[in-house]
């Protein structure tokens, strides 16, 4: 088992991972009826993917012998109605690490196919913008 889930009330929900025993709360966004004072369900899924490229473009690195530590990734999710879901997601990756060329085009192109990314529905469009500094 990966976590569990409690419904808490008032639109939040308590998530506990099994392995570790972290816990982390969702809420309703403001323009969903909830509070707003947690992530929602959404932004985790838009946060997951900007977590995963990140991971899988470390992994890499570290096989390349490139360190990107102190890389970030700013996230901006925009929902779509009828239905309700999420449209796009917006992901700026400030890159350190100063790699070669080619190097870049390896962790761009590894990015691009982390899980989470394969994982979406096609019509979440994903734009991932990655800027070397």
């Amino acid at each position: 088992m990966t976590s569990t889930v409690v419904y808490q009330g008032e639109l939040r929900t308590e998530a506990i991972h099994v392995k570790s025993n972290n816990v982390q709360y969702s809420d309703a966004p403001v323009d969903n009826q909830g509070k707003g004072e947690n992530f929602s369900p959404t932004d985790l899924v838009a946060t997951a993917l900007a977590q995963c490229a990140l991971t899988i473009m470390g992994i890499k690195a570290r096989d390349l012998g490139i360190d990107i530590s102190g890389s970030k990734a700013e996230v901006l999710k925009a929902m779509s109605s009828n239905p309700r879901k999420i449209g796009q997601i917006t992901i700026s990756l400030h890159m350190k690490g100063n790699p070669s060329d080619k190097n870049i085009t390896i962790l761009e192109r590894t990015a691009l196919t982390c899980p989470v990314a394969l994982s979406l529905h096609d019509s979440v469009k994903q734009e991932i913008n990655f800027i070397w500094i």
